[in-house]
């Protein structure tokens, strides 16, 4: 059966990917540390300690090929990947084997430039429409999820 795991902390369409995930008979799961616990009535939430990357961690030893995973965190994206699995943003990019090196690059050079003492653009503020993008595309990507389920 298929999951969305969903990384809570810091993630504002919590409620709308466990509204969609179920409307699509797909299970959703939420993780989230021990400093933002998230609870959804009727959906499993798995609490894990605080910790850099726990929560990542959390999901990676249990998504599966085919499963979806909602995070903003490059690092995640790329091992989930790796696994065979979807991922999106919470603004509705997905990740992809052809967007991830671009993306992780950025990031390690965002990282180098503010270690030298340098500074960086933050991210954009949330556009109002940005649920209604997140919304659509993750419908369409958990369509596409069941039917490649469907195909293997």
């Amino acid at each position: 059966m298929l999951k969305v795991h969903i990384d809570a902390d810091g993630c504002p369409v919590v409620l709308s990917t466990v509204n969609i995930a179920q409307k699509s008979q797909i299970t959703p799961i939420i993780y989230c540390d021990t400093s933002h616990e998230i609870r959804v009535e009727g959906v499993e939430t798995k609490i894990v300690s605080k910790g850099m990357d726990a929560v990542d961690f959390a999901i990676l030893n249990v998504v599966s090929k085919g499963d979806i995973v909602v995070t903003q965190d490059y690092g995640l994206a790329a091992m989930v990947l790796a696994k065979g699995a979807y991922c999106i943003d919470q603004n509705g990019r997905e990740f992809t084997n052809e967007n991830i090196d671009q993306l992780l690059f950025t990031r390690h050079v965002g990282q180098k430039i503010r270690q030298a003492g340098g500074r960086t653009k933050g991210p954009k503020k949330r556009q109002k429409d940005a649920n209604e993008i997140y919304e659509k595309k993750f419908k369409q990507l958990c369509e596409r999820a069941k039917i490649d389920a469907g195909k293997a």
